[in-house]
């Protein structure tokens, strides 16, 4: 292949994959009662440790599905035969990121919708690194 054709194939890839990530960063904030944003907004502009720690553990649960989502995207360019196939299983890392919140949340014996907007950073960051072992898992299973 000649260099054009490997940047042409680059841009591409880039230009579905960052479509793809920015659906699934709204996909996040949609299914998910408490709206993360807001909270580390507030968080942002106040002395208010309540809401200081809301916006933490906000970032932490939010990040960690951006990072496993990633993960999975990442493995999807390495293994995708075509764009079609990024675009699928891209899809399914967003699917399944926000499936394995909510058994998260089913099966912990506390309510992670409930004790991060409380500002419970460790629930959050406990949740964040569920997210990326989830996206580490689904990026291995990525493979012809």
């Amino acid at each position: 292949m000649s260099q054009i054709a490997l940047f042409q194939n680059f841009a591409l890839y880039l230009a579905v994959t960052i479509p793809l990530v920015i659906v699934g960063f709204i996909a996040f904030l949609w299914a998910t009662p408490y709206k993360e944003v807001e909270l580390i907004r507030q968080g942002a502009n106040t002395d208010d440790p309540a809401k200081k720690n809301a916006a933490a553990a906000a970032a932490h649960d939010l990040s960690g599905k951006m990072l496993g989502l990633m993960l999975v995207v990442a493995s999807a360019i390495f293994h995708s035969v075509s764009v079609v196939d990024l675009l699928i299983w891209g899809s399914v890392g967003i699917v399944f990121q926000i499936i394995m919140f909510y058994l998260f949340n089913l099966l912990a014996p506390f309510s992670v919708v409930k004790e991060i907007p409380k500002g419970n950073v460790p629930v959050a960051i406990f949740a964040s690194r569920l997210s990326v072992g989830v996206g580490l898992v689904m990026a291995a299973l990525i493979s012809y």
